[in-house]
């Protein structure tokens, strides 16, 4: 009873790692010598190129041009609806203003120094100026006067060449003069500058640099850490109304003029105010959401000072997108790319597969929108890189599976193709059960063809012209057969023996079966006329078709094994065409085949018995060349012969001046005239 009840002996537990450990080196090596070395290498680098794919699409050219327009999309569909935000007011100059100052560039300052005691005087809570003064003015004296004038804490635009190569030196020098003078507790400069994305649209925050004033919606509120190094994504609000903007927007003028200015003053107290251009030629960005917030825009732009009230609005609001780790979109890189390599290996029902691969593209297109609407920052995230990511897994893999089993395959059939015809080899393929030593009952059609002479002829010639014609014969028909779909059984001398109903049946099997066997007689006329010089001549094919019971399997044992078919369907099919020789007809297709095939070439042959058995057999021979009335003026003769009229049977002879000479027309009517009443023909 030693060693009962212990299952974990260390040492069997250790053979077994060995085992399995030899098992996998032997399927990596088996693995490489099916690809080879630059399969192989090719795999992997399309594997490594679907994974850097889904990881870096955002930055791979042309890839990434998709990828903003799937993010410009999910955005546009999340995008935050308000009724108004009512804590930012924008001030702007316009084409209105310009008319009426006369001065477009650089823009009035008069004007701005009136509109700035108005607006001061209303006690917002900050303003921000997005105005660049790179260039003097007549009327400086008075806008210094009133900025130093100002009680509310007040952000000037200020831009570093280093930062904004448009700005020329003597501009920057002008700018920083400027800020000098003007400049103190309550004034600050602020960085204004808008970073967009390679094709010209605003998607993300500019990070405030350290060299550099705060940004201007960090400057108007309280500093926030969080946003201060952020470079994610804008969140932009739309209006929950079409008639009505996001943020009040009211024309410079209307506050430099004292008769308006009183009755505004109660739209920006506490409020945060943006002063800046309007212009529909300067300061225009693209953004995601094209025109839906920004109502009196025709081309879907957004003026830069909105896009701050936009950024403004979303810090108020402390609303972070929740960024995506780096280490989760390797992750998520790497499970796309073996998803992908593994979908390429999914057998099985085709409608199970499709719905498995299309549930996977499904989510690669919910599942950012999903991320979006929950508040995390999709800016970064690889929604195309992961379908094509996927694509190229699925395509290295698919690729090289489809190699292995192009190799399997060839390797299987060439050693199957010894003992079985490549038909049947492709079956067990297929299906290894089938290789199982047993046969099963089919209904089969079953042809047999037989060269009339040949054994004959192979005493007349050298042996080796013997195997040249022999070879040549079997291949044709051997071709005719594969090509209408026959299993090969075997060949027997100058034989072929071939049936249609097994390992697979097929609803057409009846008529590809009779038209094989036609064509395998007409294959045989061919062969005939090509016969080389010297060789005495060739008798023809004949072929006998017959359909019935039969068993059907693989027969034989350890050493050899033979798919093929036993029983009365074979036997009958041989003997007809043997009859072929009596009866001097081409082929002979039973009345059980005949009804079967759908075909109305065949013209009746009378009634016979065949050698060995009892039940007569009603034949017909396929004639499609001739005329269906001819061939329903046999079917007449027959019925009448049935009845006792034997006179009936001169009809025929008209038929074979017609169609000259037709050996087996002129057996029939021997045949008839001597039997009565339908009687069967029994051959000796």
């Amino acid at each position: 009873m030693a060693g009962i009840g212990h299952p974990s002996d260390p040492a069997a537990s250790s053979r077994d790692v060995k085992v399995e450990a030899r098992s996998v080196l032997q399927s990596m090596r088996r693995l490489f010598d099916q690809l080879g070395p630059i399969r192989l290498g090719s795999t992997l680098l399309f594997l490594v190129l679907a994974l850097l794919m889904a990881r870096f699409s955002w930055s791979t050219p042309l890839i990434q041009d998709a990828e903003r327009a799937l993010y410009d999309m999910r955005v546009s569909v999340f995008a935050p609806e308000v009724e108004k935000e009512d804590r930012i007011v924008m001030v702007v100059y316009n084409e209105d203003t310009l008319k009426l100052t006369g001065q477009r560039s650089p823009v009035d300052r008069t004007i701005l120094a009136q509109a700035l005691e108005s607006i001061d005087a209303a006690q917002p809570k900050s303003i921000g100026i997005d105005i660049l003064f790179t260039m003097p003015q007549d009327d400086d004296p008075l806008l210094e006067s009133a900025f130093k004038q100002l009680k509310t804490p007040t952000y000037i635009a200020y831009a570093d060449p280093k930062y904004n190569p448009e700005i020329a030196f003597a501009e920057h020098e002008f700018l920083k003069s400027f800020l000098s003078e003007v400049e103190g507790e309550r004034l600050k400069p602020t960085t204004i500058r808008l970073n967009t994305d390679s094709d010209g649209v605003q998607r993300r925050w500019t990070p405030e640099k350290a060299d550099a004033p705060p940004f201007m919606a960090m400057a108007l509120t309280k500093p926030n850490p969080e946003f201060a190094a952020n470079n994610g994504a804008i969140r932009y609000l739309v209006p929950a109304s079409q008639d009505m903007p996001v943020f009040d927007k009211f024309p410079i003028e209307s506050f430099a003029d004292p008769a308006t200015a009183d009755m505004l003053q109660s739209f920006i107290k506490d409020k945060y105010v943006l002063i800046g251009g309007d212009f529909v030629d300067r300061d225009r960005f693209e953004t995601p959401i094209g025109s839906i917030s920004d109502l009196q825009s025709e081309d879907g732009k957004m003026i830069g000072l909105e896009v701050h009230a936009h950024m403004l609005a979303q810090l108020l609001n402390d609303d972070l997108p929740a960024p995506i780790p780096h280490w989760t979109l390797w992750l998520a890189a790497l499970i796309v790319a073996i998803c992908g390599g593994l979908s390429a290996l999914i057998m099985g029902n085709a409608a199970k597969v499709g719905l498995i691969l299309i549930g996977q593209f499904v989510f690669f297109l919910v599942f950012p929108f999903f991320l979006q609407n929950i508040g995390i920052d999709t800016l970064t995230l690889p929604a195309f890189g992961w379908a094509l990511g996927w694509l190229f897994g699925y395509s290295s893999v698919g690729s090289a599976a489809r190699t292995i089993n192009s190799k399997q395959r060839a390797f299987a059939q060439g050693a199957l193709g010894k003992y079985l015809p490549k038909s049947i080899a492709g079956e067990i393929l297929r299906d290894p059960e089938k290789l199982a030593l047993h046969g099963e009952k089919r209904q089969i059609f079953a042809v047999f063809t037989d060269l009339e002479g040949f054994t004959k002829l192979s005493h007349a010639i050298e042996p080796e012209m013997v195997a040249t014609l022999l070879n040549d014969y079997l291949d044709r028909l051997s071709e005719v057969a594969l090509e209408y779909g026959g299993t090969i059984d075997k060949f027997v001398g100058d034989a072929l023996v071939t049936f249609w109903g097994a390992p697979i049946a097929y609803a057409d099997d009846g008529e590809r079966a009779a038209k094989a066997a036609y064509a395998l007689y007409e294959a045989g006329e061919e062969f005939r006329k090509n016969v080389p010089e010297g060789v005495p001549p060739i008798g023809r094919t004949r072929v006998g078709l017959h359909y019935g019971d039969a068993i059907v399997g693989n027969f034989g044992g350890d050493g050899r094994i033979q798919y093929t078919a036993l029983g009365d369907a074979m036997n009958t099919a041989a003997r007809l065409e043997a009859a072929n020789k009596t009866l001097e007809t081409k082929v002979l297709v039973s009345r059980e085949a005949m009804e079967r095939t759908g075909l109305d070439w065949y013209r009746p042959m009378g009634t016979i018995t065949l050698r060995g058995r009892a039940t007569p057999v009603e034949v017909f021979e396929p004639v499609p060349d001739w005329e269906e009335k001819d061939r329903e003026t046999v079917t007449a003769v027959i019925a009448a012969h049935k009845k006792g009229d034997t006179d009936y049977i001169q009809t025929l002879s008209a038929m074979m001046t017609q169609y000259g000479e037709d050996l087996g027309l002129a057996n029939l009517r021997k045949r008839l005239e001597k039997t009565k009443n339908g009687e069967s023909y029994a051959l000796g």
